[in-house]
């Protein structure tokens, strides 16, 4: 038999997608898959439609929690049950294409144990199924990235957003090294690319493999807005990366990563986290007049969120 992979399909509150977002997995090529469906206390009818898409299929393994813990914890509870070569985190808003797991399987198999992570192009949706745009085509022409790195992506993941998070396939080694999510964060895939790009590298399979749906009230729409608490995780994160950071290469890339996040804080009037973020590059001894002249406006909690709205509207 070819190596087994698990997917740890996650769901809260997807009653209106879950139905679509299983059976891509169940109609997946690839004939030897784990499939373990962790539920997080969704208070929509999400768990008959899972009952009732899985039906008699004793293989499923389903883990329906009484109280909602997050994204992080309920992966960390399918993670101890996989038993697979290989781990996909599986948001059951989302689609995957039939041929997926069979192409990354592919990959891995033909490259050595370095190699920990492997992602994809993927394709924005909304919640009627409707095309949004290509992930990486949208980054390309907008200039916020030049090509798709590959290998050793540590500096890059620090200092740039371009992986799908939704697309990745990943050697179930490298979770076990990093002891699964961060459980404490309020979100997981940052946190995820920083750890494990430290030793291992990532490569990229050139097709879309995932339609990820894009939906109000989502984790992504709540960026930036007043009091977000994924900025926090984000602060905590940066600081971890003080630790593991290793060349001035990699020390560069950290200060890039904390400017844009103490410019966002700013004008976003997340106070609080500005001056977390500017305390970390204070901390560094890199803190420069421009870093100073936003710790000063911070101080003085002006109404500039209306502003960054609008220049966000017109840039992306």
């Amino acid at each position: 038999m070819p190596p087994l992979v698990s997917v740890i399909c996650l769901c809260f509150n997807h009653e209106r997608f879950v139905r679509e977002a299983l059976r891509s997995v169940f109609q997946q090529t690839y004939p030897n898959i784990q499939i373990i469906i962790v539920d997080d206390a969704s208070t929509d009818q999400s768990m008959d439609v899972i009952r009732n898409v899985v039906g008699s299929n004793a293989d499923v393994q389903i883990v329906s929690l009484d109280r909602n813990i997050g994204n992080c914890a309920a992966f960390n509870r399918g993670l101890a049950l996989a038993r697979g070569k290989y781990i996909i985190d599986f948001a059951t808003d989302d689609v995957m294409h039939f041929d997926r797991i069979a192409h990354q399987v592919a990959f891995f198999e033909s490259h050595d144990d370095s190699w920990g992570v492997n992602f994809t192009d993927a394709t924005y949706i909304d919640p009627d199924g409707k095309f949004i745009r290509d992930h990486f085509d949208y980054l390309l022409e907008k200039k916020l990235l030049m090509a798709v790195p590959e290998g050793d992506v540590y500096t890059t993941v620090l200092s740039t957003y371009f992986i799908p998070s939704p697309t990745m396939m990943i050697r179930k080694s490298v979770l076990d090294e990093l002891n699964g999510y961060d459980e404490s964060l309020a979100y997981e895939d940052f946190d995820f690319w920083v750890r494990a790009s430290r030793n291992y590298k990532f490569s990229f399979l050139n097709e879309r493999s995932t339609l990820i749906r894009r939906k109000h009230g989502s984790m992504s729409d709540g960026w930036y807005m007043p009091g977000d608490r994924q900025l926090h995780s984000t602060y905590l994160i940066c600081k971890k990366a003080v630790a593991l950071n290793r060349t001035q290469q990699d020390r560069d890339a950290l200060l890039k990563r904390l400017r844009y996040e103490l410019r966002q804080s700013v004008f976003s009037e997340n106070h609080t986290e500005a001056g977390h973020f500017f305390a970390l590059i204070k901390e560094m001894g890199a803190a420069s007049t421009t870093d100073r002249l936003l710790h000063f406006i911070n101080g003085l909690h002006l109404p500039l969120s209306r502003l960054r709205s609008l220049y966000q509207k017109i840039r992306y």
